[in-house]
């Protein structure tokens, strides 16, 4: 009975895990932020699995990694000095599924005819371990707050 102490139990072994795999997902979120930041399309991108679905701030729809990495490109082009950044406040994982869920807040920022826009707001993303990987399978995002220029005037159509 004394040696049994020394193996962990199982519900103990899964909290281990959940804790590592919630550590690889939020690494790979500081990755993503990093990217963002860099304006690198191809470090964001590998973040997404390709069946991702995403939701913008804007209701933007957006099906695939490919079709993500398209918007991206375009909305760095149109902002040459763009930075979106996600904080996760929580990331629940389910090891035996191979999916979790991560909430938080984002922050946006971006400066246009002289007027810096500072948008933020609350998100919800599901990872999907893919592979051995941990990639986003969708995004909703909704904004809270925005200030600093006309674009805060009315909300952006579509």
């Amino acid at each position: 009975a004394a040696c049994a102490a020394l193996v962990p139990s199982r519900s103990t072994a899964a909290q281990v895990d959940a804790r590592d795999e919630e550590a690889a997902i939020r690494a790979a979120r500081a990755s993503q932020n990093r990217a963002i930041a860099a304006h690198d399309l191809d470090a964001i991108a590998t973040t997404w699995s390709m069946d991702y679905v995403g939701l913008s701030s804007t209701n933007v729809r957006v099906l695939g990694r490919n079709a993500k990495r398209d918007d991206f490109a375009k909305q760095f082009a149109a902002r040459p000095n763009l930075v979106w950044v996600r904080t996760a406040v929580s990331v629940i994982v389910n090891t035996a599924w191979a999916h979790a869920g991560e909430s938080g807040q984002w922050t946006g920022e971006w400066t246009v005819e002289g007027e810096t826009t500072r948008v933020g707001g609350i998100y919800f993303a599901k990872w999907q371990k893919e592979d051995g990987v941990w990639r986003i399978l969708g995004e909703t995002f909704v904004q809270t707050s925005c200030s600093g220029s006309r674009y805060c005037d009315a909300p952006p159509r579509r």
